[in-house]
């Protein structure tokens, strides 16, 4: 059946068209945007395979830079943010701002610095924001606090891009996942998406993204489908294939996709017993700061609040690695070493080694 399904997909060919595999895009569309998007059901959400999350992202910087038509604008990033949203958004011509976005004290959303800055930016500036488990504190907002951002975002005709590269890979949850996405939809067609399968498909090798723009009807959506493509065309002519075949056969085949849902809720609960396990073990250790963040936070990634000092220690005494901000990624813990982890991160926050 498998095989099937691949030969339908690419009718034989040995590359992809410029826009990419169709039967893909349609499947990427449907996983972010959910089935009962307006917006998709009336064919208005122009879309191209892309060469994973970066290369989604040079696809629709240069052709957001290129064709929107407000050019006095900010470009806004949360700070921190994955450092690549700085990168690409620079080489396009822009000049990128932070809006506050993770709290160091709370370790958690500076929900009113972020709605703060964001009502002080310029009218139809561009917002960058994380679909879910953002990158790299693994701070989300709640649901609540979306639907406010939405409506300074809609006040404020601002423009939002989101960047989507662990959907399913959170909670467990796609729909979950993408309730920012879904929700902001509903009302506003002022949106950009970046899809990258690395994380929540294991294929970073492969590069496998989708880009994606929400049009106001299908003319529109045709005319930036052919911006979108001449672009495409000189950066790298069209997308590989392989990884992007795989993706269109799990999410084309009923019990396939049944059992990439399942390894998604495997693999998002195995990292949740990790956070848990930590706090537990640094608990029973006696530690007595507040590790609840580490709970609270949800995906690949953690910042643990430990300081540069301590990330140095933890280091040179423990063999311990992370960047010097106190991120972790949770996906390198295990049953195996979250004693010891726990006993360094005890020893480094108490001056009690083990």
């Amino acid at each position: 059946m498998a095989k099937e399904v691949v030969n339908e997909t690419v009718k034989d060919h040995e590359y992809a068209p410029i826009q990419g595999i169709d039967s893909y895009i349609a499947k990427c569309l449907n996983l972010a945007y959910g089935e009962g998007s307006k917006a998709l059901q009336e064919g208005r959400i122009a879309g191209a395979q892309s060469i994973s999350g970066t290369g989604s992202l040079r696809l629709g910087f240069s052709f957001f830079s290129q064709w929107y038509p407000h050019k006095d604008i900010d470009v806004l990033v949360p700070k921190p943010t994955w450092p690549i949203h700085k990168t690409i958004s620079s080489l396009v011509g822009y000049e990128p701002k932070e809006y506050r976005y993770f709290h160091p004290t709370t370790k958690g959303l500076d929900f009113e610095g972020l709605k703060e800055d964001l009502n002080a930016a310029k009218d139809h500036s561009l917002v960058m924001f994380h679909v879910c488990a953002h990158n790299p504190t693994g701070v989300d907002p709640t649901d609540a606090q979306w639907q406010e951002i939405l409506e300074i975002v809609k006040r404020k005709k601002l423009f939002s891009a989101f960047d989507s590269a662990y959907q399913g890979f959170a909670s467990g949850d796609c729909q979950r996942d993408s309730y920012s996405l879904r929700l902001f939809q509903e009302h506003t067609d002022d949106i950009m998406l970046f899809q990258s399968f690395a994380k929540n498909f294991g294929l970073y090798g492969e590069r496998v993204g989708c880009y994606s723009v929400v049009t106001s009807s299908q003319a529109e959506r045709d005319i930036v489908q052919s911006r979108i493509k001449q672009i495409a065309r000189p950066l790298y002519s069209n997308p590989p294939i392989y990884g992007a075949r795989i993706v269109d056969v799990v999410l084309g085949t009923p019990e396939i996709r049944a059992q990439w849902d399942q390894d998604l809720i495997t693999m998002s609960s195995r990292m949740a017993g990790m956070r848990q396990g930590l706090v537990d073990k640094l608990k029973e250790l006696g530690n007595e700061h507040d590790w609840s963040h580490v709970t609270s936070q949800i995906g690949m990634f953690a910042y643990t609040g430990l300081n540069k000092d301590q990330v140095t220690a933890i280091r040179e005494q423990h063999s311990i690695y992370m960047t010097m901000d106190g991120r972790i990624s949770i996906a390198g813990l295990n049953p195996d070493n979250l004693e010891y982890v726990a006993r360094a991160f005890h020893g480094v926050t108490t001056g009690k080694e083990f």
